[in-house]
């Protein structure tokens, strides 16, 4: 049994990955800081986890009577909500012409390896997956509103975010529910197999960052930006000199 919070296997996890989580983090917020600027980069960073997030919730229902059931799927279910950003950002039909990319389908190969070998192991990504969602992806919502607050050429966005909105559900209690979760099922647990965990967190966020390195449209972002910016910066120069002439 763990003895106290401090001895918990979530906090053992969060110790074991700090690093590369935090590079993870990093990555994640310097590619995802465009689409507070550009909704076709938000877009495509939905889209690179839309199917992750889709194949963990089918894997969620296959293995319903194993452990892995007892995630609160009915209160996590996101595919829907990523379907309906997606077609907010990208139009109804966006499905017809869509195909995962190389490091998403790497990803979901690897995933559906796990199923077939130690699905167990899945637990790495419901955990860190939804709780990622509920923290960083909450933060950088409410980073994005409020930069289209304060950009005085962009239009406010109220919709489209349907993947951080919970409806009822308090924040507090989903990411307490997930910890509580994962720390009574890995009392369960032998050491190897709360090891292998450990090691596949990992993973997690060395996949994670794969695919957030293949989010399309950083690159416009940056010339649209400096482009105003020397737009900005010739202006007051102009006015500068009409001044003092």
């Amino acid at each position: 049994m763990w003895k106290n919070d401090e001895d918990t296997f979530c906090k053992k996890l969060r110790k074991t990955t700090k690093e590369i989580h935090t590079l993870s983090d990093t990555l994640v917020n310097a590619k995802l800081a465009f689409g507070f600027f550009d909704d076709s980069v938000w877009a495509d960073g939905l889209l690179v986890f839309y199917e992750i997030f889709r194949y963990l919730e089918g894997a969620m229902v296959r293995l319903k009577n194993t452990k892995i059931g007892l995630f609160p799927l009915d209160r996590l279910e996101r595919t829907k909500a990523f379907e309906r950003d997606l077609d907010f950002y990208l139009g109804k039909g966006w499905m017809k012409h869509y195909s995962p990319r190389e490091s998403v389908v790497k990803y979901l190969m690897h995933l559906r390896e796990i199923e077939d070998t130690d699905p167990m192991l899945l637990m790495a990504y419901i955990y860190h997956l939804y709780m990622g969602l509920l923290s960083g992806g909450i933060i950088l919502r409410k980073k994005r509103q409020l930069m289209q607050k304060i950009f005085p050429f962009k239009e406010i966005q109220t919709h489209g975010s349907n993947i951080t909105t919970f409806e009822n559900n308090s924040i507090f209690e989903l990411k307490k529910t997930i910890r509580d979760t994962m720390n009574r099922i890995a009392e369960t647990l032998d050491e190897d197999t709360k090891n292998k965990l450990i090691e596949e967190s990992r993973i997690v966020f060395a996949l994670n960052n794969e695919i957030i390195k293949s989010v399309h449209g950083t690159g416009r972002v940056i010339f649209k930006k400096v482009l105003c910016f020397s737009i900005a910066l010739v202006s007051v120069i102009f006015a500068v000199f009409l001044f003092f002439k």
